[in-house]
């Protein structure tokens, strides 16, 4: 680690491939031409034509000839998009050359290796003919494809908070930074189109059948999307000694907790509230300084309102311009995070402001969007990134820093305070004693598993909520995501239930625990194999060492269904230490 004093952060290579192109340039020129890259379903093998996407224009073969990839071999599309933004990034940054320096891949992804997995689902059974796909299915192991692909990185390591999810992965990616665990920083997301998700989506009602309208007085719902985006972080002094280029500067983050419903955000918008503050704290800049917003802007009526109303507390009537850049690429859930920060830091570099597209009727209930600026002196961008769960994520992008970031402290002693685990499922009846009967009706078990461990460590430790919150699951919630893809498998693509849907997110289980006990602080969820624990430990201590808080709720918390433990056996793949696992600890500041 440099002995500088600062750890100023900041971006020295970009990859990206979406909907409006491969690669900077054509994201870039497709932003400032205005142009939308939503259209008719080419490649998911969907019965939803009426529903538009953004799909990225080539198919996994296309895809894996680009990356020298045998055509024959199975991939998963996420894992295929995750490269070749990954490659680009690599290439900018000039990696190559440092490979004997400590480098850490840190991605964002829920789907994974769904595409695989939907595929192939009917026949795992009664064959092992397509088995092999089964060690493709998790986001762990998805990471690990990206990862092995280069065959350079030190550490990676996956994070799954939904629609934040990467945005979130620039956020650990920072503070690996700044506390001198890595030189170099690879961080974004990767999310591909699957039925699983289209149908889990359209079965919550909230896709439109045209192309999406954010902030508009008519809108009708998101249009889902997919693509890859990552950035490489390094120290400043770090990257002027080496003689790099510098795109920006990560200035500023913030990360809160909604702590509302598991689907909808709060009508006042809490959770982005905070973590917009948090952000522009962190980057000492005050609301009048921000130049431009890159919202979350999901064209849905709940989000739309919600982060208006956030906006709105933020900046009251002195309001930057302000778009959403999802009428280009559609939703791309777990990735959206990273390929905002790379149109954000577009917009920073090349003083312009993307138009918020199909925009044309106002509401009172939502901010007006600019409808684009070819020219405008940018300085300091605000990018957001709004999950499932309430895990709302805020980053600010500065062309120089206000202000210089401090290394994170590595003196403090982290003690833990309690520790509750559960393997028993009998022992579930006790969850009565801290939620109503009918709350805990509505959940599977892992989330009842999760939060009676929760509360139980809680009560030790003497401490009503923590201050943060980070679960690691490498499968979340198995029950659920098998239920659905059963019923996608017997009944085809009709309505699927939104209840299974609703608790197939690996977030679910942190977002719950949150809700349940009110706590809008700090919320991520590790999805990384057997190694979840290890760095949802390893945040916590980061947290806690850098004083950004007193408490951490640490929980791990896995469930195997009997098909999984027989996929999982025959594959010999390690399992679970039990069919129903659950634990929760509690870490704090040791004061003695």
């Amino acid at each position: 680690m440099s002995s500088n004093t600062s750890a100023n952060i900041v971006i020295t290579g970009q990859g990206i491939i979406s909907a409006i192109g491969i690669g900077v340039q054509e994201n870039l020129q497709a932003l400032r031409d205005g142009r939308s890259g939503i259209g008719v379903m080419r490649y998911l093998n969907s019965s939803h034509h009426e529903l538009p996407v953004g799909e990225v224009d080539r198919s996994n073969d296309q895809l894996k000839a680009m990356l020298g990839i045998a055509s024959e071999r199975e991939v998963n599309r996420t894992a295929l998009l995750g490269m070749v933004a990954l490659r680009q990034a690599i290439d900018e940054a000039g990696l190559w050359r440092h490979q004997h320096r400590r480098i850490v891949l840190v991605d964002g992804t829920t789907v994974g290796g769904m595409d695989l997995t939907e595929r192939y689902f009917g026949s795992f059974c009664d064959s092992d003919e397509h088995i092999e796909c089964m060690r493709q299915h998790d986001c762990g192991a998805t990471t690990e494809l990206m990862a092995d692909y280069f065959g350079f990185f030190d550490e990676s390591t996956t994070l799954s908070t939904a629609c934040s999810a990467a945005a979130n992965a620039l956020i650990v990616g920072a503070n690996l930074l700044r506390s001198g665990q890595a030189d170099f920083v690879v961080a974004g997301g990767a999310e591909a189109l699957s039925r699983y998700h289209l149908n889990g989506f359209n079965s919550l009602m909230i896709l439109d059948h045209e192309v999406c309208r954010p902030f508009d007085d008519t809108r009708a719902g998101l249009n889902l999307g997919e693509g890859a985006a990552f950035v490489v972080m390094e120290r400043e002094l770090d990257a002027r000694e080496r003689g790099a280029s510098i795109f920006g500067y990560l200035t500023g983050y913030g990360n809160a907790c909604d702590a509302f419903h598991q689907t909808m955000s709060s009508p006042d918008g809490e959770g982005a509230y905070r973590a917009m503050t948090q952000a522009l704290a962190m980057a000492g800049v005050q609301p009048d300084e921000i130049d431009y917003i890159n919202a979350h802007g999901t064209g849905t009526v709940n989000n739309d309102q919600s982060e208006s109303a956030a906006l709105r507390r933020v900046f009251g009537d002195q309001m930057p311009p302000v778009t959403s850049t999802k009428m280009y690429t559609g939703h791309t859930t777990s990735a959206s995070g990273a390929i905002e920060a790379v149109f954000s830091l577009l917009a920073l570099r090349h003083c312009f402001v993307p138009a918020n597209l199909g925009w044309s009727h106002a509401s009172p209930d939502v901010i007006t969007p600019s409808m684009g600026i070819s020219q405008l002196t940018i300085n300091q961008v605000l990018c957001n990134s709004f999950g499932f769960g309430g895990n709302d994520t805020s980053l600010v992008f500065s062309r120089r820093p206000k202000h210089n970031l401090d290394h994170l402290g590595t003196i403090r002693k982290v003690r833990v305070a309690a520790q509750v685990e559960l393997t028993d499922p009998d022992s579930l009846a006790d969850i009565n004693k801290y939620i109503k009967p009918m709350e805990a009706r509505r959940m599977g078990k892992l989330l009842k598993a999760s939060l009676l461990t929760s509360f139980k460590a809680l009560e030790t430790a003497g401490i009503d909520a923590p201050d943060a919150i980070i679960t690691a699951t490498a499968w979340g919630c198995a029950e659920h995501n098998e239920l659905l893809l059963d019923q996608l498998e017997r009944e085809g693509e009709v309505p699927l239930k939104p209840t299974y849907f609703m608790q197939s997110t690996h977030n679910t289980i942190s977002s719950n625990i949150a809700i349940h006990l009110h706590c809008h602080g700090y919320n991520v969820t590790y999805c990384h194999g057997m190694q979840s624990f290890d760095w949802a430990l390893r945040d916590a201590k980061m947290l806690l060492q850098g004083g950004m808080c007193r408490t951490v709720l640490v929980g791990l918390h896995e469930e195997v269904t009997p098909l999984m433990r027989s996929l999982l056996g025959r594959l010999g793949l390690p399992l679970a230490p039990a069919n129903l696992y659950s634990k929760a600890v509690v870490m704090t500041i040791n004061e003695e």
